[in-house]
C-alpha cells in the first residue's frame, strides 16, 4: 500500500503514470466548470489534473472531446433486463456506465439468499462495479406466494458488495409499525447503511412517518408536486427513465441550480432492445439536456450525487485521489461514448469492447418453475354480472380499477374479445400450493391466443392473459417445461417463445439474442391483435400488489389502496 501511494504521489508531481489523457475538456462536477486539461492516473487512481503531465505508459489524446466521471445507475433490477450480470455489463459498458447499484429483489423473491449470492458472484466476473442492496420485501406482501422469505437482513448487510437496504416497498408496514418491517430498518440503521425508498403517491403525515423511520430516497415520483413534497421533506429523488416507467419529462422540471444535488438518475429496469438502441444512463443524460437541463448539472446528477448518497466517496468526480473511472464523449448533447476507462484501464474504445468477460454459470439457479394446472383450474365461476376489472395504463406500472359487465357462456365467465375484457390468471410456481388467481383485464386487445410469462413482479409466479382457456393452459405448461420465460400460444400450440432459464427471470444469452427474440414475440403478439408496444412488460406488472389500483396474485384480486384481497364480482 505504501509503495503504491508513493508511486501515485510521484505521478501527481509530474512523474510517469499508468495512463495519461491529454487535451480533454474536463466536466468538473466539483467546481461546476468545463475546461481543457490533462489527467494522469496511477495504480487505478487519479493522481493529478493539470497541464504538467507529459509521460505515461499509455497516452490518449482526446482533443475536442469531453471527459466525464464514469456514469452511475442509482437503482436498477438487473434481472429486469432479462440478462444475467455478465451480459448486462457487456451491454452498458459501451454507454459509459462504470458503477451500478442493483437491487436483486426479483431473484430474491424466487430463490432468496441463494439468488442474491448468485448475482454477487456473477457480477464479480465483470470489469465494472456492481453494488447491491439487500431486498427489504421478500416476500413483497402476504397477498401472494413467494419463492423465498428473508426476515433477518442483519447478517446479509455485512456481505461484500452490499451497501444498503433495498427499496422499502411495504410503506404501509412502516407507517403502521409492523415490527417485522421495522426490524429490517433498525438493522440497516445500526449498521449505518442507506435505506432506499419506494413510496408512490404517499403524502402528508404518512409520508412524514415513512421518512422519519429512516428512508432516504424515492424513485417512484410521477408528478412534479410529489417530487417537490418529498424533496422538501429531505428525500433524495431518483429520476427514473426506464423501459417501463418513464418519469423524466415531468420530474426534470423540478431540478434547478439550487436543488440539483438532491437528485440522481436511475433506470429501475432497462430492456435489451433499449440498451442496444438507446443506451443506459447516457440516454437519460441526452434526454435531460434536450429538456434544457444544464449539461454540467446533468452529469453531476449522473455521477457525483449517487456516489455521495451511497457513501462511495472514491468515485463520481475527476480529481486527485478518486478512482480512475472515466468516460469520454464527443459532445454534451448526444453523449456518444468514445472511450471508457475503469480503474484507469481502457475497457471500451472506438466501438470495441477491450476486455474479455467470461460468463458465470450456476446450475443451482435453474429449474425453478414448478406448477401443475389443468383446464378446470382456469374456469371462472361466481354469482353476479359486474366485475372489478384491471384497466391497463400503457407505459405505466399503475392500473385503473374498472367495473364492467361480464360475458357468460354455459354459466362460466369467459373472455369477451369484442369488448377487450380478457381472462387473466396468476399461478403459483414456487410452493406447489396449487393456487390459481383468476381475474379480468382490459387493454390487451388480443383477438386470439394467449401470452404468458414467469416475469411477474414481485413474486414472479406464472402470469397469463388469453382469449380462451386452452391456449392459456398450453402457455402455462410450456413455461414449466422450459424453466421459465416468455411464451405465446394460439390454436393450441406454441408459436413464439423466449426461454429465461436463470430463475425464470434471465437468459444466459447476450443482449442481441434476447432483443431479437423479444422483438419477434412483440410482432407475434401484434398479429394476435394487441396494440400494446410491450405487452410482456405490461403483463409483468399486473401481479405487483404494491402499485395501485388493482392487481392480481395467485391468491386473488388485490385492491392496492385498501391493501387487501377483494372479490372479483361486485354489485
Amino acid at each position: 500500500m505504501i509503495e503504491d501511494l508513493k508511486r501515485r504521489i510521484d505521478a501527481a508531481r509530474g512523474g510517469k503514470g499508468d495512463l495519461l489523457i491529454k487535451n480533454v475538456k474536463l466536466v468538473n462536477v466539483l467546481s461546476q466548470e468545463i475546461y481543457k486539461t490533462n489527467v494522469v492516473v496511477e495504480g487505478g487512481f487519479i493522481a493529478g489534473v493539470g497541464g504538467r503531465y507529459k509521460n505515461a505508459s499509455k497516452v490518449f489524446n482526446f482533443a475536442d472531446h469531453y471527459l466525464l466521471p464514469g456514469l452511475i445507475d442509482s437503482h436498477i433490477h438487473i434481472e429486469s433486463s432479462l440478462l444475467n450480470p455478465v451480459n448486462f455489463a457487456i451491454s452498458v459498458i459501451p454507454h459509459g456506465t462504470t458503477t451500478v447499484i442493483s437491487d436483486p429483489h426479483e431473484i430474491a423473491n424466487v430463490l432468496g439468499v441463494k439468488g442474491i449470492k448468485y448475482m454477487i458472484k456473477s457480477s464479480r466476473a465483470t470489469p465494472i462495479d456492481i453494488f447491491f442492496t439487500i431486498p427489504s420485501c421478500v416476500p413483497a406482501t402476504l397477498m401472494e406466494t413467494s419463492g423465498a422469505e428473508i426476515e433477518n437482513v442483519g447478517p446479509l448487510l455485512t456481505m461484500d458488495n452490499i451497501i444498503g437496504l433495498g427499496e422499502m416497498m411495504n410503506f404501509p408496514g412502516v407507517i403502521y409499525k409492523d415490527e417485522t418491517v421495522l426490524k429490517k430498518i433498525v438493522s440497516a440503521s445500526e449498521r449505518h447503511r442507506i435505506i432506499d425508498g419506494h413510496a408512490p403517491v404517499l403524502t402528508g403525515d404518512d409520508l412524514n412517518a415513512y421518512i422519519c423511520a429512516g428512508v432516504r430516497s424515492d424513485h417512484e415520483c410521477v408528478t412534479k408536486n410529489e417530487a417537490i413534497e418529498k424533496l422538501r421533506k429531505g428525500m433524495y429523488i431518483m429520476i427514473r427513465e426506464g423501459s417501463a416507467a418513464k418519469n423524466l419529462e415531468e420530474l426534470i422540471r423540478v431540478v434547478n441550480k439550487k436543488n440539483y444535488r438532491r437528485f440522481m438518475f436511475c433506470s429501475d429496469d432497462r430492456h435489451p432492445k433499449d440498451l442496444l438502441q438507446q443506451g443506459h444512463i447516457d440516454f437519460i443524460l441526452r434526454k435531460s439536456v434536450s429538456k434544457n437541463l444544464d449539461p454540467v448539472l446533468a452529469v453531476t446528477i449522473a455521477t457525483l450525487n449517487p456516489s455521495e448518497y451511497f457513501g462511495l466517496r472514491d468515485r463520481g468526480a475527476i480529481a486527485p485521489g478518486y478512482i480512475g473511472d472515466l468516460t469520454i464523449v464527443k459532445n454534451l448533447r448526444d453523449f456518444k461514448v468514445k472511450a471508457v476507462f475503469k480503474n484507469g484501464k481502457p475497457i471500451f474504445l472506438n466501438n470495441k469492447l477491450l476486455v474479455k468477460i467470461d460468463d458465470y454459470r450456476d446450475v443451482g439457479v435453474m429449474g425453478t418453475v414448478r406448477a401443475e394446472v389443468n383446464l378446470e383450474d382456469l374456469k371462472l365461476r361466481g354469482d353476479g354480472n359486474i366485475a372489478n376489472v384491471i384497466g391497463v395504463v400503457e407505459n405505466q406500472i399503475i392500473t385503473k380499477r374498472m367495473r364492467k359487465r361480464v360475458k357468460r357462456v354455459g354459466g362460466l365467465i369467459v373472455s369477451d374479445v369484442a369488448r377487450d375484457i380478457l381472462k387473466i390468471a396468476v399461478v403459483d410456481r414456487h410452493r406447489g400450493t396449487g393456487n390459481v388467481g383468476l381475474g379480468l383485464v382490459n387493454g390487451f386487445g388480443l383477438k386470439k391466443g394467449a401470452i404468458a410469462s414467469t416475469v411477474a413482479h414481485d413474486s414472479h409466479n406464472i402470469i397469463v392473459v388469453g382469449t380462451n382457456d386452452k391456449d392459456m393452459l398450453v402457455c402455462i405448461k410450456r413455461l414449466v417445461d422450459m424453466g421459465g420465460g416468455y411464451v405465446i400460444c394460439a390454436g393450441g400450440r406454441v408459436i413464439s417463445e423466449l426461454p429465461l432459464p436463470i430463475a425464470g427471470l434471465m437468459s444466459d444469452k447476450d443482449a442481441k439474442f434476447v432483443a431479437q427474440r423479444v422483438e419477434k414475440l412483440h410482432k407475434t403478439a401484434k398479429k394476435l391483435g394487441t396494440m400494446l408496444k410491450n405487452p410482456f412488460m405490461t403483463l409483468s406488472f399486473l401481479a405487483l400488489p404494491v402499485i395501485p389500483e388493482l392487481k392480481l396474485t395467485d391468491k386473488g384480486l388485490v385492491d392496492v389502496e385498501k391493501f387487501e384481497i377483494i372479490s372479483l364480482l361486485t354489485k
